[in-house]
């Protein structure tokens, strides 16, 4: 008689030998080290978790590099065929300096891999955080627009740029060594810091809803500012700021940028990339609610796999000279490229400038805000804040956020920080410095497979960041609505935080709004009324926290 007459299935016998690597890894010293038991977490769990994280933010390759080269980095006159005060600028940029910016952008997207495996690492191993680090959005768009202009056009120049971002950088890093910075972020009042996880979920999804970043649902607006979009590429139209001269000439304003295509002329809603996109939802809505791990990977792969083919409505790489160029890099699948003009281009001749401060400090306060809104809204998703406003690794979670942005100084790019994408991880599962390790080796592989990651297109990626943007929002259950004290500053966080396209500035605005709607109540507290002291701090509350949910909020 068989022992077994009915053999098990395949799929029986992977399971099975899934749960025996897992406990090995668990039992071992890396499983220790990871605390993979104690958080309730698998080694497998953590590579899907860090895969998931990297696909979801693998677009700030591409994205970063592009923003970054448009400051021309170390591109100069000098670069022109025919060197004059204009061969930099539109509508006839020079050949020689457009070739200097391919060359910049191509050193920039392995910057932006390198500073990226050095944070997430550093994250990993000493905080044992499921956080990834990258170039952040908005530092980057502020480094290259507001600081550096276009081509070069603006207050500092980039090399002057990058050394105020490395002093930032230090300082940030002696402000994290003192213990100071967790300090500041538990002044952040508690409604303000409950809102602030939902307020970076609708930013999330605000972004993943546009089209550079997203499905391109949401397009612009002259007369309402925003509107429904999602028309077909051919059917956009880039902004231009204009003014009008007294005698009613309407010119371009001078140093002024012209934006992506960011107006639908018709077509609404008859973009094939969005039903596309949709359809990538859909798949990613489903998985979710069938609770299928992997859910975020699934989408974005459908996508792009999808988006690859050419001679389609919905490639990736249209019959244009962009698209050629785009398909001829694809193609070659590995790509080693050595950084030749950013890393070390860093220079501390504008020091003596105003300028050059101001850029310094604007860094500074928007990093520990923007940086430390993140962290701890991402610490909170994942379960990790106690009682006490605090968790497991912060301190060395602030410190390896201070060291990755000096080493992205030093090697051509905008400050480095936590990424909110990596809700994505979180929601799959990633709970350990496991997760950031896996999405550092991706990054890893990504300095020989740009040519693949680069061409993930934003309509696969928009869908996931929608999508987390709902599970965060969970975090407004926590808000005493009846309550205005709370509930305005709240909701001022919360809002203000995608229209501002800025996590510090949302940060601000509830905490400015809480400071003074409860001036009254600390004034009678110092007199010795103490039961005139706001709710939101007098109270603290316990954390309610368990497999990802957000529970309560840092106390004052």
């Amino acid at each position: 008689m068989d022992p077994d007459p009915f053999p098990s299935s395949a799929g029986a016998v992977s399971s099975s030998r899934l749960r025996r690597i897992n406990a090995a890894v668990a039992s071992s010293m890396i499983g220790r080290h990871f605390k993979l038991s104690e958080r309730g977490t698998t080694f497998t769990t953590e590579l899907r978790a860090g895969t998931a994280t990297f696909l979801t933010m693998s677009y700030i390759l591409a994205v970063n590099a592009s923003i970054i080269s448009d400051s021309g980095a170390t591109c100069s006159v000098s670069d022109c065929n025919n060197p004059s005060p204009t061969c930099r600028f539109p509508p006839a940029v020079d050949p020689g300096y457009s070739s200097c910016i391919a060359g910049a952008r191509r050193d920039l997207i392995v910057a932006t891999a390198a500073s990226s495996i050095i944070g997430s690492v550093l994250m990993g191993v000493l905080a044992n955080l499921p956080l990834a680090l990258a170039p952040g959005m908005g530092a980057n768009a502020y480094f290259a627009y507001s600081v550096v202009g276009f081509h070069g056009s603006g207050r500092v120049p980039y090399s002057s740029a990058l050394a105020a971002v490395f002093l930032e950088g230090v300082i940030f890093f002696l402000i994290s060594v003192v213990g100071l910075r967790s300090h500041l972020a538990r002044l952040i009042p508690r409604p303000v810091s409950s809102s602030s996880a939902a307020g970076i979920g609708l930013f999330l999804a605000f972004i993943g809803l546009q089209n550079n970043q997203g499905i391109g649902l949401i397009s612009f607006s002259p007369s309402t500012l925003l509107t429904l979009g999602a028309c077909p590429s051919s059917a956009r139209a880039a902004v231009a700021p204009v003014q009008t001269l007294p005698n009613g000439t309407v010119v371009l304003i001078p140093g002024a940028t012209v934006s992506g295509d960011i107006l639908c002329l018709h077509g609404r809603m008859q973009s094939p990339t969005f039903w596309l996109a949709v359809a990538g939802l859909l798949i990613i809505s489903y998985c979710l609610i069938k609770n299928i791990k992997g859910a975020m990977i699934y989408g974005i792969v459908f996508i792009t796999a999808v988006s690859w083919f050419r001679g389609t409505a919905v490639t990736v790489f249209p019959n244009t000279p962009a698209g050629d160029e785009s398909y001829a890099y694809f193609k070659k699948v590995a790509d080693v490229h050595p950084i030749r003009s950013t890393a070390g281009a860093l220079s501390f001749s504008y020091i003596g400038h105003g300028r050059f401060w101001e850029a310094l400090v604007t860094f500074l306060y928007v990093d520990i805000l923007d940086t430390t809104g993140t962290l701890y809204s991402m610490a909170r998703f994942a379960g990790f804040v106690d009682e006490k406003g605090e968790f497991e690794g912060q301190y060395f979670a602030f410190m390896s956020d201070a060291a990755a942005i000096v080493a992205g100084s030093l090697l051509g790019t905008s400050p480095v920080t936590a990424f909110i994408e990596s809700s994505t991880g979180i929601r799959e599962g990633g709970r350990t410095g496991l997760t950031a390790l896996t999405a550092a080796a991706y990054f890893v592989l990504a300095l020989f497979f740009t040519p693949l990651l680069a061409s993930i297109p934003p309509w696969a990626v928009g869908p996931a960041l929608v999508l987390v943007g709902v599970m965060m929002m969970k975090a407004v259950t926590e808000i005493d609505w009846e309550d205005m004290r709370q509930a305005i500053p709240a909701f001022i966080t919360l809002i203000t935080m995608p229209l501002t396209y800025s996590i510090a500035y949302g940060l601000i605005g509830g905490i400015s709004a809480f400071v003074l709607l409860n001036a009254g109540d600390w004034a009678k507290f110092v007199a010795g009324e103490k039961q005139a002291l706001p709710a939101a701090v007098r109270e603290p509350t316990a954390t309610g926290i368990n497999n990802g949910n957000v529970g309560n909020s840092l106390d004052i």
